[in-house]
């Protein structure tokens, strides 16, 4: 085996152990055994929520140590792979000798996305993520701006198997979206998604000009743990102001004939949440109150921090800092304005390739913090 592939292989081999230890595999498997205990009890779907959360557990924690294994496994395959290569000859031996490198690549690209996971570590990192999307500066194109980063979450999120709960999307005028919320649901999201919180830019040919002249819009992007009930924020019924209309589409069209959506404002703090996604009045003012408790969160998770002289931003961008830009002319390039990752492939990113500004981001923010 070539020496450059020898040190590579040790190197891997270290950071996959460091990986292990973090996971901890026999406590991981104790869970595991608990929560499939949990999942054949066949009371547990009296109570849905429960059960949903008992099964999205398990669900993750099979799915991390598969992963965690699997990289072992073709770990240990690589320096067999390299024996076999080299007892080729000529052409054969030069292609099986390129097959093994590439693996091996891969193999690095695969450990080093693991290790990013293990740096999830914040107290809220573990909870879903709620997140609400709302365009800026930029008129009729910030607003579709704002449909198309929700667009290329939802489908980040849907190629990693994770399910969406879309509770309010607000239609602008004309096209797209003045905000949306929405959930997903997964576990470590927040923690994962989080970096992804800022102001982000768009740069194009505006589609609504008639001139057809560049155009640049902005729209705000805030990522929110999603509350459990072990946090106690409790909200006095006399604090909020509740108001129903009806639900309304795109172009301001109605899609309700009933006034089923719900306009939640908590007096104390001034903060509005809307939702009207949901079939009924009801359910619209339980998704509405999740997201409020969310938000309130958030501002008693800032406010400790303050307390304790350490308010530091998460992302380390504040709403009004761009963190990231978008650019689909002159040139085509995304860049991210804190890790300076670049993509020179726009569309595969608004299709929901972000995994490597993600990461990038995790990294960033680990260092930031140390």
């Amino acid at each position: 085996m070539h020496p450059e592939a020898s040190a590579d292989l040790e190197s891997l081999d270290a950071t996959l152990t460091t990986v292990e230890k973090v996971v901890d595999l026999d406590e991981l498997r104790r869970r595991i055994d608990e929560l499939e205990m949990q999942a054949s009890d066949p009371d547990l779907w009296n109570n849905q929520d429960h059960a949903q959360k008992v099964t999205s557990e398990l669900s993750h924690a099979q799915a991390e140590l598969r992963r965690v294994t699997e990289l072992r496994s073709r770990l240990d395959d690589l320096p067999v792979l390299y024996e076999l290569a080299e007892s080729e000859e000529g052409d054969a031996l030069t292609a099986a000798v390129a097959d093994a490198d590439a693996e091996r690549v891969d193999l690095r690209k695969d450990i080093e996305a693991m290790e990013v996971k293990t740096m999830l570590a914040g107290e809220y990192d573990p909870r879903e993520a709620l997140v609400n999307i709302r365009s800026g500066a930029g008129g009729v194109d910030a607003a579709d701006w704002a449909q198309m980063l929700m667009r290329m979450y939802i489908r980040w999120a849907e190629q990693h198997d994770h399910s969406v709960e879309v509770y309010d999307t607000s239609y602008a005028e004309e096209a797209g979206l003045k905000s949306a919320t929405f959930a997903i649901k997964a576990p470590y999201m927040y923690g994962t998604l989080s970096v992804e919180q800022g102001t982000h830019r768009l740069v194009r040919i505006s589609p609504f000009d008639n001139q057809g002249r560049r155009q640049t819009s902005f729209a705000e992007v805030e990522v929110l743990p999603v509350v459990e009930t072990t946090d106690h924020i409790d909200i006095d019924e006399n604090d909020l102001r509740v108001d129903v209309y009806r639900s309304s589409g795109p172009g301001g069209q109605s899609v309700n004939t009933t006034d089923s959506a719900v306009r939640l404002t908590h007096v104390p703090t001034g903060i509005v949440v809307t939702c009207q996604n949901e079939k009924s009045q009801l359910q619209n003012k339980a998704a509405a109150m999740r997201v409020l408790q969310a938000k309130l969160l958030e501002r008693k998770r800032l406010e400790e921090r303050a307390q304790m002289d350490a308010l530091k931003s998460d992302t380390g961008a504040s709403w009004g800092n761009q963190m990231r830009s978008y650019v689909l002319h002159p040139y085509q390039m995304v860049k991210d304005l804190r890790t300076n990752v670049e993509s020179n492939n726009p569309s595969a990113v608004l299709d929901g390739d972000l995994d490597q500004f993600i990461e990038a981001g995790i990294r960033w923010r680990m260092d930031e913090n140390a």
